[in-house]
């Protein structure tokens, strides 16, 4: 993708005219910095395009600027650093007019479920199987519940964390079917990501739409037997993302939302920032709602989709 990236070495703006600078043009030429911690975007004086990435990397100071900026770290640190990013034109955070930024985290109502059949489950790659008869409600409750899909196989090393008591947990875990339930969570504003005085990130998160993953787990529950299954289902907490309250944030999104009008979201409907003319979010932050599925297929295909707008903005 043509282009200009300069990457500028640096300690502050007084010595960025003496600047040791490195000038990528060639299209086909990506440079990976690890170990590298971006603290803030920086604009110009008027404030419409961000000019310098600022990085810090094993102690020195690094100032990055190219044509255009795509911001992707993830809706809670992509909403933090542009929290951070706050200016004089820019008081409450980078392209923050609106106040959305940060507001409006969804993390999604997940449960991981342990169901025992009645007869050995020898299978290897179990997470094959996904359920979604009852994503818009189950003839009882006339609301959306959310989406059943398969986990990867319980084995004799994972099911002492839940049962440490069991005499045999071999047997156990060669009767174990493993699960996933996945309900929709709500946008509220107060769910949100702020940043600290010395910028760390602060999370604050209170679980919406409760009754619809009981209603989701109760109708699994009530499945059992039509699964050959026994009269037992097991909460697996110990899955990354299974009931762990605010330190669950794989299904992260919702931070940074985009939409028509600039008072109501940050992004536009190609996630770019309605108040900078040059920089865009494309992680799952331009999320409005979460659905009840993985979002990470969206994320790709929203991805792609501006590639395309950047790419032919850059002709």
């Amino acid at each position: 993708m043509p282009g200009r990236v300069v990457l500028e070495l640096g300690v502050g703006a007084e010595d960025r005219p003496a600047a040791r600078r490195i000038v990528a043009e060639d299209r086909d030429n990506v440079t990976l910095l690890t170990n590298a911690y971006v603290s803030r975007l920086e604009t110009g004086a008027d404030g419409r395009r961000v000019e310098r990435v600022v990085v810090e990397r094993d102690g020195e100071r690094l100032e990055l600027s190219a044509d255009v900026m795509v911001v992707s770290a993830g809706a809670i640190n992509s909403a933090a650093l542009l929290l951070r990013s706050a200016s004089d034109a820019h008081p409450d955070g980078l392209g923050n007019g609106s106040g959305v930024v940060g507001r409006n985290l969804m993390l999604h109502n997940n449960s991981s479920l342990i169901a025992f059949s009645n007869t050995p489950n020898p299978t290897k790659f179990q997470k094959t199987l996904g359920i979604n008869d009852f994503y818009f409600g189950d003839g009882d409750w006339p609301y959306p519940l959310g989406a059943i899909q398969m986990l990867g196989k319980s084995d004799a090393v994972v099911i002492p964390f839940d049962d440490p008591d069991h005499p045999d947990p071999a047997d156990l875990a060669l009767h174990a079917i493993d699960f996933w339930l996945t309900t929709e969570d709500l946008p509220r504003l107060d769910n949100r990501v702020t940043v600290k005085l010395d910028g760390g990130i602060s999370l604050s998160y209170r679980p919406t739409n409760i009754e619809a993953h009981k209603r989701l787990v109760a109708k699994f529950k009530s499945l059992l037997e039509t699964m050959r299954c026994r009269n037992e289902v097991r909460d697996n907490p110990h899955y990354l993302g299974g009931k762990l309250g605010i330190s669950a944030v794989a299904h992260q999104n919702g931070t940074v939302r985009f939409g028509t009008d600039s008072t109501t979201s940050a992004l536009d409907v190609n996630c770019k920032l309605h108040e900078l003319d040059n920089t865009y979010v494309v992680d799952s932050s331009f999320f409005v709602s979460s659905s009840a599925v993985n979002p990470t297929l969206t994320i790709i295909a929203n991805a792609l989709r501006v590639a395309d707008h950047i790419a032919d903005r850059l002709r």
